[in-house]
């Protein structure tokens, strides 16, 4: 059963942010990830992973709890090279994924800013 203060919150977000809010969480989280596939390039046998960020949106919009709706979009990375300690990061595939990450968080970043300037205007009546 889910909690209505949470429902309703999650519909307020939504109205007022509209995808951009859950497209930061999900960014956000993303990046987390991919930091840890970077900084364990070197760690034998990691397990690189990385968030479908369209399936991890998705259920977030559907109403899914943000961590929840991550989790399940969670898959590991298939190697192109497999290494031979079972290492499974490929640090030029991370690095690309992180950067493409960081330009979309910090565009929904920018998005979501424009957006809380426009509502602060509206209740100040400029």
């Amino acid at each position: 059963m889910s909690d209505p203060a949470n429902t309703v919150s999650s519909l307020l977000g939504q109205s007022l942010f509209g995808i951009h809010g859950a497209a930061l969480e999900v960014r956000s989280q993303r990046m987390g990830l991919l930091t840890s596939n970077i900084a364990n390039a070197a760690t034998p046998n990691y397990k690189a992973r990385d968030i479908d960020f369209n399936s991890a949106l998705n259920a977030e919009l559907s109403g899914t709890n943000s961590d929840k709706a991550v989790a399940g979009a969670m898959r590991y990375r298939v190697p192109t090279m497999p290494s031979l300690d079972g290492n499974t990061v490929e640090l030029g595939t991370e690095q690309v994924a992180f950067s493409e990450n960081a330009v979309g968080y910090s565009t929904s970043l920018s998005f979501l800013s424009d957006r809380v300037n426009t509502i602060t205007r509206a209740i100040k009546g400029e």
